[in-house]
């Protein structure tokens, strides 16, 4: 065997295989900025299971597209467009829903196709530094000191916002018409809920990108709504499940020089797997032995 192949399979050479990713500056800072933004979407994600938005959560994180095309052109924030426009289209959701006869549904499928539709045509035809492949997939590697800045922002906000009224957005998620016979504001918690949704996936842009921030922030709360009943549990889980697929997702991503929001969702889809399989209450194959 020659002393290349030694070399290789040595324990010293495993051990710096391993450890490579963390001497690198940009790779710090992508574990630390994913594991913080799979921290706020888990939280949510919880809210969002129980209210059953994850088509909202598609229709948002779509209709960001012409915001952040349009800032990027300005020279504004990203940050700053996608969430006005994410909010925007959900207002408009709302609004041709009370005034038509379509359902839901149909009205979300409608608004946000043309709203990501028309961000394509911008950003094929707005000069800009603009890279249609890091807005659609993420790019959490290469992000900048000012995403991260927006990131933190956007992020911090969110979680504000839901500590401020968790019992409330808890109670209408959970049961509306309750919370609307004992005098709760059902429609400032809508607009609210929706605020804090379009902020989370701003903040989730940078290491998904619009086409996977849907998995995030849909995954981790299913996934432990499979393992608990209560909710505090619940948020607990799918915080854990969230944090460890960005981390090891992101770690994974350097090594098999692939798309790291793409290897973020796989482990999550893993981890939602075996809760569905295997879960001590709710598992297929454990209600099948019982």
């Amino acid at each position: 065997m020659s002393t290349d192949v030694l070399l290789a399979v040595s324990p010293e050479a495993a051990w710096n295989w391993i450890v490579e990713p963390f001497q690198l500056g940009f790779m710090i800072r992508a574990l630390w900025v994913s594991a913080f933004v799979g921290t706020v979407c888990a939280v949510l994600s919880c809210y969002i299971t129980l209210k059953g938005w994850s088509l909202m959560g598609d229709a948002v994180s779509h209709a960001v597209v012409p915001g952040v095309v349009v800032a990027y052109a300005l020279g504004l924030p990203f940050a700053l467009g996608a969430f006005v426009f994410g909010f925007g289209a959900t207002v408009m959701i709302g609004y041709v829903k009370a005034q038509t006869r379509l359902k839901e549904d149909a009205v979300i499928g409608v608004i946000f196709t043309g709203f990501f539709a028309f961000g394509l045509v911008l950003a094929t035809k707005i000069p800009s530094n603009i890279d249609l492949f890091h807005i659609l997939f993420g790019n959490v590697l290469g992000i900048s000191q000012q995403d991260i800045i927006q990131t933190v922002i956007a992020g911090a906000s969110t979680l504000a916002i839901i500590l401020f009224r968790r019992k409330d957005l808890l109670l209408f998620c959970f049961d509306p018409n309750h919370a609307k016979a004992i005098g709760l504001n059902t429609q400032l918690m809508y607009y609210t809920l929706l605020s804090v949704l379009a902020l989370t996936i701003v903040t989730a842009l940078q290491t998904a990108g619009i086409v996977l921030v849907v998995a995030m922030l849909v995954t981790p709360g299913a996934t432990a709504y499979l393992l608990s009943d209560r909710f505090d549990r619940m948020l607990m889980i799918s915080v854990s499940v969230s944090v460890l697929s960005c981390l090891l997702g992101t770690y994974t991503s350097y090594h098999l020089d692939a798309s790291t929001g793409g290897c973020i969702v796989v482990l999550m889809t893993l981890f939602f797997t075996a809760a569905m399989l295997f879960g001590p209450k709710y598992g297929i194959v454990s209600q099948k032995l019982r």
